[in-house]
């Protein structure tokens, strides 16, 4: 990590001060200064960032790709942050929790991250307009999350990989001739992490996303997207996936990552396609299968009683109905006689 700078916050994200006009912009653009650190790739201990506290906002990240790791058991969830991300990577009190986890954070880019510290929140004060902006950030980066949770859930992994493609190309993609490039290594165990579904499971389902021509890996290790956006119209895809000059910081090559590290991606880095792998069914998946075809035979069997129930009661009110009807022609056919 390099030593710190002191710059203007505006003019790092001039989008933070988009709701200021005028004197009161040019003021806020003088008055806001915070300094800015420079991340390397690996590994990240926050508690060694120079400065770090609690009693700060948190860091905005300026350029550059992490990546939060959540795990739980045996199992590691992942959270991709980049630029205009507002991060919180400590907190006020560390107590106990019933659920044991841990969470790791890793550079996948060489990044620029701005501190926002307690000096800069007395001069932000004067200037709510950016105050509601840095907190919009945070309201999209929980908005992000649900997405992402929602996408987990998806039935079919060929399903959530493909809705994951498109919800990272919203963000990171570009458009080419070709379809929209995600200039993304992301290895299949990667997205197993981000998708919630293991790493074998991912190499099927990308394999069969491929022959239907709707995600290519290219040379480089990066994705292109060739089919048509998951629920949006085709005529929308260059208003929902502009045109971007710098994705990335390219001056600044990445590594590779060594097998001692934990298994994560680094964005723009070349990466051999590995050998596609025969899916292989865990217990755990196969319960959750089982499990799921339970609940459906069981709601199936319901709607069947419900049904036998109806229909017996319609079988008991048309034989009621014939018996009334015969009770009827009988005694017409009395009265009959008896008149005559």
């Amino acid at each position: 990590m390099s030593d710190r700078q002191i710059s203007s916050l505006l003019d790092l994200d001039p989008d933070l001060g988009q709701l200021l006009e005028g004197e009161r912009q040019a003021a806020a653009r003088r008055e806001l200064r915070v300094a800015v650190h420079t991340l390397e790739t690996g590994p990240w201990e926050v508690d060694k960032l120079s400065g770090a506290s609690p009693g700060h906002i948190g860091l905005l990240v300026l350029d550059g790709v992490q990546a939060r790791e959540v795990l739980v058991s045996d199992t590691v969830s992942t959270e991709l942050l980049g630029p205009g991300d507002v991060l919180r990577p400590w907190q006020l009190h560390d107590g106990a929790s019933l659920l044991q986890y841990s969470v790791r954070w890793n550079v996948l880019s060489r990044s620029r991250v701005a501190l926002l510290d307690r000096r800069f929140a007395t001069q932000l004060a004067a200037f709510p307009e950016v105050n509601a902006a840095i907190i919009d950030r945070v309201n999209e980066r929980a908005l992000r999350l649900a997405v992402t949770q929602a996408i987990s859930q998806l039935n079919r992994v060929d399903r959530r990989l493909l809705a994951l493609f498109w919800h990272l190309a919203e963000r990171w993609g570009r458009m080419t001739p070709d379809g929209v490039a995600l200039p993304m290594t992301l290895s299949h165990r990667m997205l197993g992490q981000l998708i919630g579904a293991r790493r074998p499971t991912v190499s099927t389902a990308l394999s069969e996303l491929s022959r239907e021509r709707e995600v290519q890996r290219r040379d480089d290790g990066t994705w292109l997207l060739t089919g048509a956006p998951v629920g949006v119209p085709e005529p929308e895809v260059e208003r929902v996936v502009p045109m971007r000059r710098r994705l990335l910081p390219a001056e600044h090559p990445a590594r590779r990552v060594p097998r001692s590290e934990p298994a994560h991606v680094v964005p723009i880095a070349p990466e051999p396609a590995a050998p596609l792998e025969p899916v292989h069914v865990s217990g755990v998946e196969l319960r959750a299968v089982l499990d799921r075809l339970r609940d459906q035979a069981r709601t199936q069997v319901e709607q069947i009683r419900t049904s036998f129930a109806e229909t017996s009661r319609l079988a008991e009110a048309s034989s009621e109905l014939r018996a009334r009807c015969q009770e009827t022609r009988q005694g017409t056919r009395r009265g009959g006689v008896n008149h005559v």
